[in-house]
């Protein structure tokens, strides 16, 4: 350092989450099998040596990724317990606040056999929470059935395709989602 100060040393916890959130950042651009130990070490400003006193192997590392990324879109979202009003808003914050996260959660998770399992979990989760909200304009069974699976993905992909574009109007982007959402079901109702 060109002042002479000497770099502040982390504690275990702090550098654990510094690396987390570097191992987020680079693994959202290539998933787990195009990034290496190398490209979280250059993205955390720090050697492989430092990320395995944290982590004993990549696989652990993006394991302690995912489920950071699943305990924030819980908390978020009060998932797996109540979707209600605020999932909406609360997945649109998170989505925000770890861009990163949420498209590597969604995106590359979801297409990655050995970790796919955080976002079929989420999605589950979202579509089984989401029959009882379906039932006043969907009696047909088979039609809710429908429209509770199709809703989750069109949410997923409505709040990444915002992100895409730069995250537009935050403050309006749950309400959008809302309105994607009551569109699909009148969809399905009318099919």
């Amino acid at each position: 350092m060109m002042d002479g100060a000497q770099p502040r040393l982390l504690k275990r916890p702090e550098r654990r989450r510094t690396l987390i959130g570097a191992a987020t950042r680079a693994f959202a651009t290539a998933g787990f099998a195009g990034t290496s130990l190398d490209d979280v070490a250059a993205e955390a400003g720090v050697s492989r040596v430092l990320i395995y006193r944290h982590f004993e192997s990549k696989a652990e590392l993006y394991q302690a990724v995912l489920d950071e990324i699943a305990e924030q879109l819980v908390r978020a979202t009060a998932a797996p317990d109540a979707l209600g009003p605020g999932s909406l808003e609360g997945l649109v914050q998170v989505a925000q606040d770890n861009p990163d996260g949420f498209r590597l959660f969604f995106r590359h998770a979801g297409r990655e056999p050995e970790f796919r399992r955080h976002a079929d979990w989420l999605r589950e989760a979202m579509v089984e929470t989401s029959r009882p909200y379906l039932e006043q304009r969907l009696p047909d069974e088979a039609r809710r059935s429908w429209a509770a699976a199709l809703v989750p993905v069109v949410v997923i992909e409505a709040v990444i395709a915002w992100l895409d574009a730069e995250a537009p109007r935050p403050e309006t982007a749950a309400r959008v989602l809302e309105h994607v959402v009551d569109g699909v079901i009148s969809a399905v109702a009318e099919e």
